[in-house]
């Protein structure tokens, strides 16, 4: 599907199924340097399960027109924006990494657009090595193998990949060669800034599943739990022996705690 975002072109993925703004809506966020197809394995479960999808490429990624912005307050006014384009007044907000700290800003800024959040693979803080950082500013090749090994837990390292036939690293290596030059160096120093966590998870009035790697070496599990305790209505999922690429690395169990932390709710 495209829409039309600030004067730009944008593209999200609805699941196979046509969008329909009537139906409850999730909004998928991904994380630096990456794509709507890390969603692939939800998105089809959730747009055939009762729930309007928009799996989305953030400015400047996939097949999504514009620069890439230079912050996780811009990104979080700009998912608002999308919420505008496509006509839904409000959604649920799935984030991954940076995308988690998108969510997590947007309902925190704009809570009454906000209907639930699900995070993943997210901290109070995300700093960034300075190294890692110089290396992905600079376009070096360096900063993708950084990134991947480190994203991923044991099961990565070890081909791990739900789809026959396919491994996890090479996969996410390729998509992340895939992103336009300077992109993945935007995405890091946006998330390396940051620095809203706590002010954030304190305003968040909706109910927020936090779905965390007890394996994650990026955001570490830890420190999950610890950003969970500063939001009034949260509720923690740690998976076991899972890294950062949490709903690559588990892809079942992350559909799992969505379909229940989604499901309607008895009032």
């Amino acid at each position: 599907m495209e829409l039309s975002v600030n004067g730009h072109a944008v593209y999200a993925h609805t699941g196979g199924r046509p969008f329909d703004p009537a139906l409850p809506v999730v909004v998928l966020i991904h994380g630096a340097g990456m794509d709507h197809t890390v969603w692939s394995l939800q998105t089809r479960y959730l747009a055939h399960h009762g729930r309007a999808v928009l799996a989305v490429d953030l400015p400047g990624h996939g097949r999504s027109a514009g620069a890439p912005l230079a912050s996780v307050a811009e990104l979080a006014d700009w998912i608002v924006a999308l919420l505008d384009a496509a006509g839904v007044e409000r959604a649920a907000l799935v984030g991954h990494s940076m995308g988690a700290l998108v969510a997590l800003d947007t309902a925190a800024r704009h809570g009454g657009r906000v209907e639930s959040l699900a995070l993943l693979g997210v901290a109070e803080v995300m700093p960034v090595h300075p190294d890692l950082l110089a290396a992905a500013a600079a376009n070096d090749p360096s900063s993708i193998e950084l990134v991947i090994g480190w994203g991923h837990g044991p099961r990565g390292h070890v081909g791990g990949s739900a789809a026959p036939g396919l491994a996890l690293l090479p996969g996410g290596r390729r998509l992340m060669q895939r992103t336009p030059p300077g992109v993945l160096g935007v995405d890091l120093a946006a998330c390396n800034a940051y620095a809203r966590g706590t002010e954030a998870a304190s305003a968040v009035a909706c109910p927020t599943l936090f779905l965390l790697g007890a394996a994650d070496r990026m955001t570490p599990a830890k420190a999950g739990r610890a950003l969970a305790a500063k939001v009034k209505s949260s509720q923690v999922v740690v998976l076991p022996g899972i890294g950062h690429m949490v709903m690559t690395e588990s892809p079942d169990a992350v559909v799992d705690a969505l379909a229940e932390h989604l499901a309607p709710k008895a009032r």
